[in-house]
């Protein structure tokens, strides 16, 4: 069955399972064991080579949602990024990576690459030219992440794209925050998209996961060093990670709705100095936005005005949780310089635009105008307390 034969919420729900040939089971069986035969079989199964009956049929799903060829799971969002990139990275090589990141990434990044002798750059995102200028002889990938991490800015997928293929270098991308419901990357060019599942996937702040999908060749090549770092998830994990995903769809569409209500109105709101959410049309990459995804996703940032303590305001919210993770079916809210950014120094927050009184909010499926009423009370007893 094709992907583009079927649509997204059938993928979601049929493509990936097993079929339970025992019982006739309605769902997926749960295959937990760690040692499988090795004679007389058609595949050595074995937990850390990342094919068990769970984690072989999840591939699967997860590749036609983001029409990859290929796809391998692993027990981390940064596991899956850092086993991709030391894939296709060794000493002398460089790479070009996005100012706007993950934090996680650019810890990553900052901390270890020296120690393997990888060079690398960052650059302003808004300009393609800024890519272009930092290709070296020896640079192997490009990493993006759009939408990014936290001020929602949108890098111009097939523009990169464009530049990589010039000079026969990787494209590599974060998708996270689109989710395959609202871009799908590979459809634009690009070779190797990542994800922490810990996010959409899995949507219910329960599970911690990564995945990585591209062609066949380049998922072979990560595997390859995967089976040595040892990322692998487990089965039962995996398995829960299959059950979500079958209401990505559903849970996306109205976390993106309920972000642009809710972005609309903060635009609005007299207390709130400035709002980020690309589906704004005063968001300076609405236009790029609206050509490259089909919606603008259920995150979006804001800074109180002068004045109004954000510590004070996050301990007000009575509906709205202050949580360290995102993308579940509840909203959630963190201050990026304590938390997903705590480990740039203030000087790189700074160089990105992360403000100490910037608020990350992830929306959820609740009713929004709940949601604007639990703001609305915390911004009350924030005034309050001056």
């Amino acid at each position: 069955m094709k992907a583009q034969k079927i649509g997204f919420n059938t993928i979601c729900t049929h493509i990936g399972e097993i079929k339970d040939q025992q019982f006739q089971g309605a769902i997926s069986p749960i295959y937990l064991s760690t040692s499988y035969a090795f004679e007389d079989v058609p595949v050595k199964r074995y937990p850390r080579y990342f094919n068990t009956p769970n984690q072989e049929a999840l591939s699967k799903k997860l590749a036609m949602l983001e029409h990859g060829e290929a796809s391998l799971i692993f027990g981390s969002g940064m596991a899956a990024i850092s086993t991709s990139l030391f894939a296709f990275l060794q000493k002398g090589d460089h790479i070009i990576l996005q100012r706007t990141l993950y934090g996680g990434t650019s810890n990553l990044v900052t901390e270890e690459f020296h120690k393997y002798g990888i060079e690398y750059s960052f650059v302003d995102a808004s300009t393609t030219e800024s890519f272009s200028e930092k290709i070296k002889s020896n640079t192997k990938i490009i990493f993006i992440e759009t939408p990014s991490n936290p001020l929602l800015t949108i890098t111009d997928i097939p523009a990169i794209v464009a530049i990589a293929k010039k000079h026969n270098i990787i494209t590599m991308i974060d998708n996270t925050f689109a989710s395959p419901v609202n871009q799908n990357p590979i459809l634009l060019g690009i070779d190797i998209v990542l994800h922490s599942a810990t996010k959409y996937l899995g949507g219910h702040s329960d599970i911690l996961a990564g995945a990585v999908i591209g062609t066949q060749e380049h998922i072979d090549r990560i595997f390859d060093l995967a089976k040595n770092f040892g990322g692998s998830l487990s089965d039962f994990t995996v398995w829960m990670l299959e059950r979500s995903i079958k209401t990505l769809g559903l849970r996306v569409r109205e976390q993106n709705k309920n972000a642009l209500q809710l972005a609309q109105w903060l635009e609005q709101h007299k207390d709130i100095a400035t709002v980020y959410y690309p589906g704004l049309e005063s968001h300076k990459d609405h236009e790029l936005a609206k050509k490259q995804m089909k919606g603008f996703g259920g995150m979006l940032s804001f800074e109180l005005k002068s004045g109004l303590d954000s510590s004070v305001f996050q301990k007000s919210l009575q509906l709205i949780k202050s949580s360290m993770s995102l993308a579940g079916v509840e909203s959630t809210i963190l201050s990026p310089a304590i938390t997903s950014h705590a480990l740039l120094t203030p000087e790189a927050r700074d160089q990105q635009g992360i403000k100490d009184n910037l608020l990350r909010l992830s929306t959820g499926i609740e009713e929004v105008e709940d949601l604007m009423t639990d703001i609305n009370q915390a911004i009350a007893k924030t005034n309050t307390t001056k």
